[in-house]
Order: structure tokens, then C-alpha cells, then sequence
């Protein structure tokens, strides 16, 4: 039996791969762009997946001049130059393709086309079917029955198949005429001629009837019109020329055989040190490879008196060890734990279960039952998990210290947190879970929680799995934490992040902690009403837009609104709007609709989008998040996933709660004081990201705004538009904080036109005014890029450090966004240090003056608070001076603080 043979076009393969991802490239931590070796290993995975060749070949250029330019001097003069962030990553496909034992072929003198054509053919001659992997057409030439043309999606892994039907659906004519076309065409990509103002329709027009381009120029004198014939008869050595360039050879001399592309199996050693120095974190965790055992381990289920001693002993000597929780849920609050695990050395742990299954006899801890068994533990080990003196460390110990607070047990002396650790030095990396972090830092690839539980419907709980599976992977939990710990610990000193780490980051833990248990109380009858209200607007809103449509249509679907604004009402050419149209049509997002807003459809529709967000993502949707115990919102805070240092919010998002719109505004209404005694207090920072630039920057005209308390704005309006303070306009005021906070965001003149509703010119003027009224900011700006280029990263003022690789970007649009990334990082990460500073202070102060308020949430720049009346005059100032106070600026820091029964009012 014949086997499929598939030959991929490597060098085709990895432009497709490196402009599949121009926009948006990846760039690994060592600033390397990654991009074309991603697309192309997505691809080639795809493929061997999906078709589980036999035989594969892979052919690349060589970049020297073959025989076509002997032919034709000029052939692919015209071509720019390979990019640079390119041809620097062959090296690594080279890499990859070495990793996947696969057969690469190179051939001086000739095209990779010249050598996938003579392969394809002699395979086929033998009764092989044949797939060429490519996206180009000059191979369309080559399909009959047995050769044919496997177009394959870098990034979707889409596929299609390419027979003689389809070259003739696509090209006009067959294969065997494909050159024929071409090369009455031409191919400006290789600046092979063809005949001048001859396209396609005419070329086709020309061929028709006739079999080949030789028949057509052999009767040339009955070509019509006039015109096309002397462009013919003119261009007859072009056109012959042309035909000779865009051929395939299909009888070039290669050192290869069929069967020297049998697809052998991959060096998994190679291709686990290949992922892990691209980074490819999500493949090298797919990737099955054994991991040579450094060193034996001793994993110890504790399920016996004698051995709990034992543990006991060990616990009780210790002044560090690691721990984690086993839980039957990843949602803390409703988590149940299976077990503990703990290490105190490395490659040594210990597993102690909530509850055992075998044999009494054999299972005998305590000799008690087993139902308090667990209990007993906990009992015991509680002073040592409560002694601040006894160093602790977890893997997102957030997780484990919020589990044992349901037990009883308040976690104290938290002093390592990997997955934090692993966030300080890598702060632009996604994922931070105790399996990457493995990989990346100790090559180490530990068990998937999926090999216990499974994943999908048939999910369980780690209580169902049996009891020594679940007591390995505890223990290997713990002990590569405590691996990790010790690996990363002199990482964070050596790169100045220690002192952040310890001051920061560790002692917050127990501040957000605090905050996700208690939760904020919600107006559950005040959502139904302001469902109903919506609803009836919603209704309201559906029928004016029918009526000005003149139609029923799915106000949800784009393609529908685009056929009633764009095709039915050409409302773009009612306005004398000129729109820009994609392959699939015109946009209708907010930014499209809003320049047509001078109709009232286009304006209803926006309106009709926000009623529909507010009421399912918010108004329906947060009554059913509340806790059912607690009755209570509960979010989840996040240290590990901004690159700034902000904090996240998440299941649900309470930082996102809308503040734009009346309607959105209304929303925060629904977040109360939980009884009529209490407060919410909201303390708000005061432009602190620009007081943070007046310190950073040392402008001088900066400075003494705020130190003498002007508003920072009118000042900025007084000063670019030469207008008294006393007759700055509204209006005026509105444009200069637009550049206020432009310039920290980056914002050119485009978007500062857009936003303020001037022109492009009148904008550039005004950044140029501002530079000239704020000069240190300006210098301040220059010297940030500077660094940033120089260091490859900025920082806080407490050195929390940002790597930013882009910055060296050949392409303009990418460097320009890091350049934005490097000048705002270091203010927006002041900001969340100096909040995340403020907080633990409060903390520590509500805690020793036993006070009964309580931290609820933190909005970037906002912190609320529940507060019983009884103490808002002695908390709000303890408020104010900890924000205010957090970090020393050369300006006033100004808190805003107010009170009310619910979020709106504050």
C-alpha cells in the first residue's frame, strides 16, 4: 500500500507564520520575537496531528541567486529584503525541526519550489498520493491526481485540500495552464514581467480555446482587440521568459530518497529544552518527557499514630517549612480539605489525609474515629500554623490560609509565597501555576492535577481519588515548593526585589485575605427592581429602532445592523462619512457607531447595547454570585496576573463596575452597608499618577501646582492656551486634563484630536505646548526611554521591575507602544505599590485598635470601607494619614474621603 507523502514549503511557511502575528508579535522574556517559530510549530503540529504522516519533508531556500536569475537578472529584485525579526528566528526553526527528527532539505542554485516539485513528482510516479504544504500558488501547476495542495492556518490549524477542480475554481484554468496564465500576468512579488497591462481576466480571455501559451502566440494575429495584440506581440520574449521563471523543475538532483523522509519519532529531551528556552509553556506542558530523576524522593502518608509522631516531631523542631492544602474545590470559600502536605527538606514529604479508606488495622491513626480524626490533627498543629516566629511558605498561600480559616485556624508567620516570587521576577508572563513555574525554574514537569481528577464531565473531586495517588501528588506539591523557594529566594536578593517581596507583597497576603472573607453585602430587591426597569427600556429602545429601521431585525447580530445601517440606509452616505470596509464588511463597534451618531439609529443602537451589557453582565447576574452561607459578594484579589503591580479583581470583577453612564453609576447603589448602623466610606486618591509624575519628573512648575493646592488642570488650560486661571473655560479645563493624563498613557495627537474633538494640527500644538510649559517632564520622559532602552526595563520607586524587550522592536507600531508601556509602568506601579502600602497599614492599625471596620475592596486607586457609625471619626483619619502617608512625595498627597449607606452615594 502507497503511503501519503507531505512536503511543506518551509520558507513560505514561516512568513505566513511571522505576518500571521505582525500586529501582535510574541516576544519571550528575553525579548526575543517568537512569533514565526510559534506559527510554525503550530502548524507543523496541526499537521502531523490531524494526518499522522508517514513521510515528511520540509524544503527551505537558500537565499543564494539559481538559475532563474541567470535567466532573468531582474528576477526578485524588487522584493524587499527578508525582515530582520525574520530571518533571526530560521535559525531556531532549524532548532525545532532538529528537536522533531524531521528530514529538512537546502539546495543551492534552486528554489525549496524546485525541490517540493521534483520530489512530488517522482513520489507520485510511484504511486504515492502527494500533499504540498503550502499557501503559494505557483504550485497549482503541479496538482493532477495523485499531487495536491494542502493549504494550511498558522493560527487556526484550518485546512484546505487544493485538487484540479479547486486550482480551476480559484485560478480560472487547470493546472497545466496555470504557467500559462502566469506568465501573461506577471508576478510583482517576484518581478517576473509577464506582459504589460495584461491581468487576470484578460489572460484568461486570451487562453481561452487555446492550450497553451505557445498556441496563443503562435496565432497572435487573431488576437482582439488591437490594443492587446501589439501588447502581445511587443512583450512575446517576456511573456516566453515569464513562462520559463514561474516553472516548477521537477528534475532537480537531490541526496535524497523517499524513504529518508519517514518521520521518525521526536527528541523529547531536545524538544522539552526547546520549549522551555522559547517559553512555550503551554506546549512543553503537552509534551510527554521523562525528566531524568535528580535524586530519589521520600514521600510519607502519614495514616498511622506511630507515623504522626514521627511528622509531629519533625513539625514541632521546625522554624521554616512548606505546606499546601488538598481541597475538594479551587473556590476557597466552599473548599472542604482532603489533606495537608508538608516539607521540610527537599525531596522528603509528608501527607496527612482528612480521612483513610483501607483496612482499620492498617489504618490506624489515633485509634480513634474517624470522623474526628482530622480534627485532632488540625488541633495539633494549630499553634505552629498560628506562631508568627514559625516561617511559612505556600504555593498561592492566599488559597491555604483563606481553607484553614473556616477550620479555625488564622495562618500567621507567612513568609515565602512561590508563585508570587515567580510574579516579581517575570511580572509580563501569564501563567504562574505551580506546574509552570516547575517546568520553568527547576525543569521539572509535575503531575497535572487533570491525571487525578480528570477533567471535563468526567471530573471528580480529590476526595474520590484514591488516598496514596492523592499522597504522591501532595507531597510533590510540597516538595517542589519547597524546591522552589529555594531556588527563587536568592533570585528576588541578586535582582533588588527582596526588600518589595518581604515589605510588599508577603504582608499583603493576609490584608486581601481578610478582605475576599468578608465579603461586601448587596441590595438583592433593588437589583430585581432595576432588572424590571431595563427590561422595559430595553423593549422601549428595541421598537424605536425597528421603527426607524422599518424593519425587525437581531439588534444582537453585526451582520444584520451592518445590512440595515450600511446596504438599506447607507446612513455613512447620508453623513458623507467615509468608513473603512473589512473583508467581511463594515465594523459595527462602539467607535464606528458613535461617528454616525448624528442619526438617531446608530445612537440607539449604542443605547440599546448598554441597557442589554448592564442588565445581564451586572444586574441579573450579581444576585446570583452571592454566597449562600454568607449572603454576601465575595471576590477573588489577584497579586500575580498585571504587569504593573496592580491588583486584579476577579469571580466577579467589583473593579469594573461601570461609572461612565448614570445608569452604570446606579449599579454601585446596589453595594450597601450591611446594617443600619454602618457606613460604607470611600477613601479616593487625587490624582495620583500625575503627582507621582510632578515628584518623578521634579518639574518645576509642576511642583508648585500642587504644593500650593492649584486645581492641576485649569492650571494646565491656563498655561498651553495662555488664558487667565480665572476665565479658563469648562471646555478649556476638559482638553488640558485630556493631555494631563494623555501624556502619561502616551497619547499622540491622533487620539488626543479624537478625544477632544479638534483637529490633528491643533492637537500636535498643544503637546508641543505642554512640553514647552512642563519642560521637566519632558526630560523626565526622554531620560525613562533612555533607561529603558539602555536596561531593557523600568522600575517603581520601590524597584518593582518591568522588562520591556519590544522596545527594540523594528516595528515602529510595536516600539511605539512599548515606549508608552516604559513611560507609564513606572508611575502606574508606583500607584499600586504605594495603595497596596496604604492597605497594610490600615490593617494593622484597625487591628490594634480593635476596631470593628473592615477593608471590602480596592478599585485601583479607591478603597472602600464598612465602617459602624460608632467609628468613623476615628477610623477616617487614620484612613487618610496611611494613604497619604504610604510613600513620601515632594507634593501633597490628597485623599478624598465620603460616607453613605451605599457605594453610589460615596
Amino acid at each position: 500500500m502507497k503511503e501519503k507523502i507531505f512536503l511543506i514549503d518551509g520558507s513560505a511557511l514561516a512568513y505566513r507564520s511571522y505576518f500571521a502575528f505582525l500586529r501582535s508579535p510574541l516576544i519571550n522574556s528575553k525579548g526575543e520575537n517568537v512569533s514565526a517559530v510559534y506559527g510554525f510549530l503550530n502548524a507543523l503540529r496541526s499537521l502531523i496531528e490531524q494526518e499522522s504522516p508517514q513521510y515528511l519533508l520540509i524544503a527551505f531556500d537558500t537565499g543564494s541567486p539559481t538559475f532563474r536569475h541567470e535567466q532573468y537578472p531582474a528576477y526578485k529584485a524588487t522584493r524587499e529584503k527578508m525582515p530582520t525579526e525574520l530571518s533571526g528566528q530560521l535559525p531556531r526553526i532549524d532548532q525545532l525541526l532538529d528537536a522533531f527528527n524531521i528530514c529538512v532539505i537546502k539546495k543551492d542554485g534552486v528554489e525549496a519550489d524546485d525541490v517540493i516539485g521534483t520530489l512530488a513528482v517522482k513520489a507520485a510516479a510511484e504511486g504515492h498520493d502527494v500533499f504540498i504544504v503550502t499557501g503559494d500558488k505557483d504550485f497549482m501547476q503541479l496538482v493532477n491526481d495523485k499531487i495536491k495542495i494542502y493549504d494550511i492556518r498558522t493560527i487556526s490549524g484550518e485546512t484546505d485540500i487544493i485538487d484540479r477542480e479547486k486550482v480551476k475554481e480559484k485560478f480560472g484554468v487547470y493546472p497545466e495552464n496555470v504557467t500559462d496564465v502566469l506568465a501573461l500576468t506577471g508576478d510583482s512579488s517576484d518581478n517576473v514581467p509577464g506582459v504589460p497591462q495584461i491581468g487576470p481576466k484578460t489572460a484568461l480571455k486570451l487562453l481561452e480555446n487555446k492550450k497553451s501559451l505557445e498556441e496563443l502566440l503562435a496565432s497572435i494575429d487573431t488576437v482582439q482587440p488591437e490594443r492587446i495584440r501589439q501588447k502581445l506581440a511587443d512583450n512575446i520574449n517576456y511573456a516566453l521568459i515569464s513562462k520559463q521563471l514561474v516553472t516548477i523543475k521537477t528534475d532537480v538532483g537531490l541526496p535524497v530518497s523517499i524513504d529518508d523522509m519517514a518521520l521518525k519519532e521526536p527528541d523529547t529531551q531536545k524538544l522539552a529544552s526547546f520549549y522551555r528556552d522559547m517559553e512555550f509553556t503551554k506546549f512543553l506542558n503537552e509534551l510527554t518527557v521523562s525528566i531524568p530523576k535528580e535524586h530519589p524522593v521520600m514521600y510519607t502518608l502519614v495514616d498511622t499514630a506511630e507515623l504522626f509522631t514521627v511528622f509531629f516531631s519533625r513539625l514541632s523542631k521546625s522554624t521554616f517549612f512548606v505546606f499546601d492544602t488538598e481541597t475538594d474545590s479551587v473556590n476557597p470559600l466552599t473548599a472542604k480539605l482532603v489533606g495537608m502536605s508538608f516539607a521540610f527538606e527537599e525531596y522528603e514529604a509528608f501527607y496527612i489525609p482528612s480521612s483513610v479508606s483501607s483496612a482499620p488495622e492498617q489504618r490506624d491513626l489515633f485509634s480513634i474515629e474517624e470522623t474526628s480524626l482530622f480534627e485532632t490533627v488540625l488541633h495539633s498543629i494549630k499553634p505552629i500554623l498560628e506562631n508568627p516566629e514559625i516561617k511559612k511558605c505556600g504555593h498561592n498561600i492566599k488559597y491555604d490560609s483563606m481553607v484553614l480559616k473556616k477550620y479555625g485556624i488564622s495562618l500567621n508567620g507567612v513568609y515565602f509565597d512561590t508563585m508570587i516570587a515567580s510574579y516579581l521576577l517575570r511580572p509580563t508572563i501569564r501563567h504562574h501555576n505551580l506546574d509552570a513555574v516547575s517546568l520553568f525554574y527547576l525543569n521539572f514537569k509535575k503531575t497535572p492535577t487533570s491525571d487525578l481528577i480528570g477533567s471535563g464531565k468526567n471530573q471528580i473531586t480529590m476526595d474520590k481519588v484514591d488516598i496514596q495517588k492523592v499522597s504522591s501528588y501532595a507531597c510533590e506539591d510540597a516538595d517542589i515548593t519547597l524546591r522552589l523557594h529555594n531556588t527563587l529566594r536568592p533570585m528576588l536578593e541578586n535582582a533588588g526585589l527582596l526588600t518589595l517581596f518581604e515589605s510588599v507583597e508577603i504582608p499583603l497576603i493576609e490584608v486581601l485575605t481578610a478582605m475576599e472573607l468578608e465579603g461586601i453585602s448587596v441590595d438583592v430587591p433593588f437589583l430585581k427592581a432595576m432588572s424590571d426597569e431595563l427590561q422595559k427600556n430595553i423593549i422601549k429602545t428595541e421598537q424605536e429602532i425597528y421603527t426607524l429601521a422599518g424593519e425587525e431585525f437581531n439588534i444582537k447580530s453585526p451582520q444584520q445592523i451592518c445590512a440595515v445601517l450600511f446596504d438599506k440606509l447607507a446612513i455613512h452616505k447620508q453623513l458623507n462619512i467615509k468608513l473603512r470596509k473589512t473583508k467581511t464588511g463594515y465594523k459595527t463597534d462602539v467607535e464606528v457607531l458613535e461617528s454616525l451618531a448624528e442619526h438617531p439609529l446608530p445612537r440607539l443602537i449604542i443605547e440599546y447595547r448598554q441597557l442589554t451589557k448592564l442588565k445581564s453582565t451586572y444586574v441579573d447576574t450579581l444576585p446570583e454570585l452571592l454566597n449562600p452561607i454568607t449572603h454576601r459578594l465575595h471576590t477573588s484579589f489577584n497579586q500575580t496576573i498585571t504587569a504593573t503591580g496592580r491588583l486584579s479583581s476577579s469571580d466577579p470583577n467589583l473593579q469594573n463596575i461601570p461609572v461612565r453612564t448614570e445608569l452604570g453609576k446606579r449599579i454601585r447603589q446596589a453595594f450597601v452597608a450591611s446594617a443600619p448602623d454602618k457606613k460604607l466610606v470611600a477613601a479616593d486618591y487625587s490624582q495620583i499618577e500625575l503627582r507621582l509624575l510632578a515628584h518623578l519628573s521634579q518639574d518645576k512648575t509642576l511642583l508648585d501646582s500642587f504644593r500650593h493646592h492649584h486645581d492641576i488642570h485649569t492650571m494646565t488650560a491656563s498655561l498651553i492656551f495662555d488664558v487667565p486661571i480665572g476665565l479658563v473655560s469648562p471646555e478649556l479645563r476638559y482638553k488640558a486634563k485630556a493631555i494631563n493624563f494623555g501624556i502619561i498613557y502616551g497619547m499622540g495627537q491622533a487620539k488626543l484630536a479624537r478625544e477632544t474633538g479638534i483637529s490633528q494640527k491643533e492637537a500636535k500644538e498643544f503637546i508641543q505646548a505642554y512640553f514647552e510649559k512642563y519642560p521637566g517632564v519632558k526630560q523626565y520622559i526622554d531620560d525613562t526611554l533612555e533607561k529603558a532602552r539602555k536596561d531593557g526595563y523600568v522600575n517603581t520607586m520601590l524597584n518593582r521591575k518591568r522588562e520591556i524587550p519590544e522596545i527594540h522592536s523594528e516595528s515602529s507600531m510595536i516600539r511605539s507602544n512599548a515606549e508608552n508601556i516604559a513611560v507609564n509602568t513606572p508611575l502606574q506601579g508606583t500607584c499600586a505599590d504605594l495603595i497596596k502600602l496604604a492597605m497594610i497599614d490600615i490593617y494593622k492599625k484597625f487591628r490594634l485598635g480593635r476596631y470593628n471596620s473592615k477593608m471590602l475592596l480596592q478599585i485601583h486607586d479607591e478603597l472602600l470601607f464598612e465602617v459602624p457609625d460608632c467609628e468613623i471619626n476615628s477610623v477616617i483619619p487614620i484612613i487618610k494619614s496611611s494613604m497619604e502617608n504610604a510613600i513620601k512625595l515632594d507634593v501633597p498627597i490628597e485623599v478624598k474621603i465620603h460616607a453613605g449607606t451605599n457605594w453610589m452615594e460615596v
